[in-house]
């Protein structure tokens, strides 16, 4: 029997975009509870307010997905917000569970706590081998800080913690917001935008060379939930596709499916963040049987038609 049948599970950031999914791959499993806080009733940055969190929810497990998160803009706008609410809501969670006895913590990290020049594929003995690609550093570091814990914890107080960290998930659910998206979500909305108002030409960050790897968010989720009932060991786990892609063909391949044909301009001042990201995913499969079941093609449909119906519903909406 796994970590998760009949227990009562904490899921922070469950009605987020991952944890919405998470939510649906943890029933399978026969939890007892399922128990998602709202940031508008619990704080996690306060104490008081985790401890009132534990008091009503008498987690069993704790799964920690909530975070402050954004594309290469938000990050570079807010470095020390993004440092500070994700590294003490990781902390404090974590030392408050081990004090109430919880059984087990599932902490997951972000593939930008790799080092910026890290051989390819990233293998998880890669972590410490530099420092972060300086543009999301501060958020990728305070989310490595939670291996730490984990690790620390795990060795004073016998503390069953897991760290996972997933490479970029994308799908339907997305924040589009430009200000504060990713690259799928953006490109996307650029794209679906360009086709509807007929532009000569979608600009793009970057100069399109930097190659990223992506794993459709049911895939990820399905990946957490796997490791939060089978995978009890303190060395971290990457979950992701293996598969690497540079962000020009991205755009040109969104670009296609959106329906847009004109010409992309990237903004070379513009940066590209870290050069190359494709992870080494053979632990997790060996660990709790773990593979990316969506192709990249799939998911981007799957992704597109999800955003085209909300926002052709949208444009409904305001139209009556």
């Amino acid at each position: 029997m796994g970590a998760l049948r009949g227990r009562r599970i904490l899921l922070t950031g469950g009605a987020g975009f991952l944890g919405r999914h998470v939510h649906d791959a943890l029933l399978p499993y026969e939890p007892a509870a399922i128990f998602v806080p709202r940031s508008a009733d619990f704080d996690l940055r306060r104490r008081d307010s985790i401890q009132r969190l534990l008091r009503l929810a008498q987690p069993q497990v704790v799964i920690h997905l909530a975070a402050v998160v954004g594309g290469i803009g938000a990050n570079q706008q807010h470095p020390g917000q993004f440092f500070y609410d994700n590294a003490i809501m990781g902390i404090e969670l974590m030392e408050q569970a081990r004090q109430f006895e919880v059984e087990k913590f599932v902490a997951t990290g972000s593939i930008c706590a790799y080092p910026k020049h890290t051989p390819i594929p990233f293998r998880e003995e890669d972590l410490w081998e530099g420092y972060p690609e300086e543009t999301n550093a501060p958020y990728g570091l305070a989310k490595k800080m939670l291996l730490v814990q984990a690790q620390a914890y795990r060795q004073e107080y016998d503390f069953s913690a897991i760290t996972l960290f997933p490479v970029n998930l994308y799908g339907p659910g997305d924040n589009f917001d430009l200000e504060s998206s990713h690259v799928i979500p953006a490109l996307i909305r650029k794209m679906v935008a360009a086709r509807e108002e007929s532009l000569e030409e979608v600009e793009v960050w970057g100069t399109g060379s930097a190659s990223r790897e992506f794993l459709y968010v049911k895939d990820a989720a399905r990946g957490i939930a796997a490791a939060a009932d089978l995978y009890n060991k303190p060395e971290p786990v990457n979950l992701g596709s293996g598969q690497e892609i540079t962000i020009c063909r991205l755009a040109q391949t969104i670009a296609d499916l959106c329906g847009y044909h004109g010409p992309l301009r990237w903004d070379a001042s513009r940066p590209d963040g870290q050069p190359r990201r494709c992870l080494d995913v053979t632990r997790a499969r060996r660990e709790f049987n773990f593979q990316a079941a969506t192709s990249l093609h799939a998911g981007l449909h799957e992704t597109i038609h999800w955003y085209q119906t909300q926002h052709s519903a949208a444009l409904v909406g305001h139209a009556a």
